[in-house]
């Protein structure tokens, strides 16, 4: 990460949230770049949904391979559709999400959904663009948000792992209560997913 930045980011929370920062120094902390190749976003998709409700190597190993049907790894609406259901049923994908891979690629085909101009929308126009597909919630968008188009100030309300590292930093009793979860998030803006990354990273911690 440019240094510029990583120095605006823990300027930010030290002054914001100390408890935050300190994660931060901790973890090697990568810069949130966006995707360019709009081409590129339809794969993007297809593993968030393929992820939903996965532990992390479940979900790597499910989308490798998912990855692995398609030559050259080149995931395309056209090549999704001409394969059945039943072979992606064969790798590990639930009949829910195969449905949901074909219905994002029936979608683009169809121009119901337009993914060339997502990197040019707001935040909230993004989600309500992805939302109309089967299968895409505003989690998968909200992830699809920080990870390809790399928006810096996205916090997932209904995201476990944010609940459980939240509760680890700050306490059961203000993790149950969503007006302090939303006043402590609050200051974190305008980098809440960096907050948002430190979170994870302590929710996935194992001690000894």
């Amino acid at each position: 990460m440019p240094h510029g930045k990583l120095r605006r980011i823990h300027s930010h929370f030290r002054k914001a949230d100390p408890a935050i920062l300190k994660l931060l120094q901790r973890m090697k902390l990568e810069i949130l770049a966006q995707e360019m190749d709009h081409a590129r976003y339809f794969q993007k998709l297809c593993r968030e949904i393929v992820s939903q409700q996965l532990a992390g190597k479940a979900a790597h190993a499910i989308h490798g391979r998912f990855v692995k049907l398609f030559p050259g790894g080149k995931v395309t609406p056209h090549k999704v559709l001409a394969i059945p259901e039943k072979k992606l049923r064969a790798i590990g994908m639930s009949w829910a999400k195969a449905s949901y891979v074909r219905d994002l690629a029936r979608k683009i085909l169809q121009k119901d959904v337009d993914l060339k101009n997502l990197h040019a929308l707001d935040d909230e126009a993004v989600v309500a663009e992805l939302v109309k597909v089967k299968g895409i919630g505003r989690w998968t968008a909200e992830m699809f948000l920080i990870f390809t188009l790399g928006r810096e100030d996205v916090f997932s309300r209904g995201d476990l792992g944010l609940r459980n590292g939240f509760e680890r930093v700050y306490g059961r009793r203000r993790a149950a209560s969503r007006k302090s979860v939303e006043r402590i998030v609050a200051r974190w803006s305008p980098y809440r997913s960096y907050g948002s990354l430190a979170l994870w990273q302590v929710a996935d911690f194992k001690e000894d």
